[in-house]
């Protein structure tokens, strides 16, 4: 089965490559020509232009940075939507706006194409590894349909709901994430200040009620001060505006979030936002006058 794949950044080249391995054939287009030959050295086929890619293949997914660009690749000049036939699928497995992804499946709609809004979880260790988390909207025999082919990139992939779901999911996710980064930061900054290592603690209560994904990913960053990026402080400001906007529309307070929001943006003014969002424990040990270490 050939694949349209649009998006070879940090986590979108190493989701192709997995479908590579699985057996699929792959058309891709990035403005990354780098990525691209990459790709392309793999066995991958390229294309200069989305249309082009659309009237290759009947299923296409995007990997893309927000929803200006996905609109513009589905919805603008040359885009996906000029090439697309009836029958075709568009799996969006970028992190946008829930509305936006309503109205790019509305105009596919209108020439018979389907559409899945399928965010992912899991940086990009776990996009190398093929475990990512998939959050997935849309129509469930759509889903059904396709499930096999995010497997292939994927640990999990779970159906929430209607086109937009997945996007409201991963801002959920996005959420929940922000806060634990800021707590394991809280909590590494406080051992340190008091005398007490911070590796001994974070192996102390990571068994416990305390102990999180997030914090046997991040702690051992914020410690190494390793800020790498497998998910960078621009982009989970990105994710936050959107949870943020959200969050008004339907009348949902997010006084913890509003507040992450802020330390996100303190530290990207003091030249972080390409960092690791590990690197919010840099804002506590800023006002702390502390390094956190080993």
């Amino acid at each position: 089965m050939k694949i349209g794949f649009i998006g070879l950044g940090i986590m979108g080249k190493p989701m192709a490559k997995n479908l590579l391995k699985a057996g699929y054939e792959l058309v891709v287009l990035d403005i990354n020509k780098e990525a691209v030959k990459e790709l392309k050295a793999l066995g991958a086929e390229s294309t200069e232009t989305a249309a082009e890619l659309a009237g290759r293949v009947k299923a296409i997914i995007t990997m893309l940075p927000n929803s200006p660009q996905v609109k513009e690749v589905v919805l603008g000049k040359n885009g996906l939507i000029e090439g697309t036939t009836d029958g075709s699928v568009l799996i969006d497995m970028s992190s946008i706006a829930p509305l936006a992804s309503r109205e790019i499946a509305e105009a596919l709609s209108a020439k018979g194409v389907e559409m899945l809004d399928a965010p992912v979880s899991g940086g990009e260790p776990k996009a190398i590894e093929g475990t990512i988390a998939v959050m997935v909207g849309g129509k469930k025999e759509v889903f059904d349909a396709n499930y096999e082919l995010m497997m292939a990139m994927a640990g999990s992939v779970v159906y929430v709901g209607e086109i937009g779901a997945g996007n409201i999911a991963k801002l959920c996710n996005q959420v929940v994430v922000a806060l634990n980064i800021a707590a394991v930061s809280e909590a590494l900054v406080l051992a340190q200040k008091a005398g007490v290592s911070p590796d001994l603690v974070y192996q102390a209560i990571r068994g416990g009620l305390a102990g999180s994904t997030v914090m046997d990913a991040k702690a051992p960053m914020m410690m190494d001060s390793n800020y790498d990026p497998g998910f960078r402080i621009d982009l989970h400001i990105k994710d936050m505006n959107n949870v943020l906007e959200t969050s008004r529309n339907v009348g949902a307070p997010l006084p913890l979030a509003s507040q992450v929001m802020e330390i996100m943006q303190a530290i990207k003014q003091d030249g972080c936002g390409v960092e690791d969002h590990s690197s919010i424990v840099k804002f506590y040990e800023k006002i702390a006058n502390i390094e956190v270490t080993r």
